[in-house]
């Protein structure tokens, strides 16, 4: 699953697809699906102007 998160990390316009349904992760369930894509709801939240 790290590949996938790397993937990922470095193909952004893939979790915008992900986000839309308009695409799928072969090979990951649906739980871990929803995780990934918390976990990078997550860090564009961190990303925030109220942390800076």
């Amino acid at each position: 699953m790290m590949n996938v998160i790397q993937y990922l990390e470095k193909n952004p316009d893939i979790v915008a697809l992900l986000k839309t349904q308009k695409a799928s992760l072969i090979g990951i369930s649906s739980l871990e699906q929803k995780a990934i894509l918390d976990a990078f709801n997550s860090e564009i939240e961190l990303k925030s102007a109220a942390w800076q």
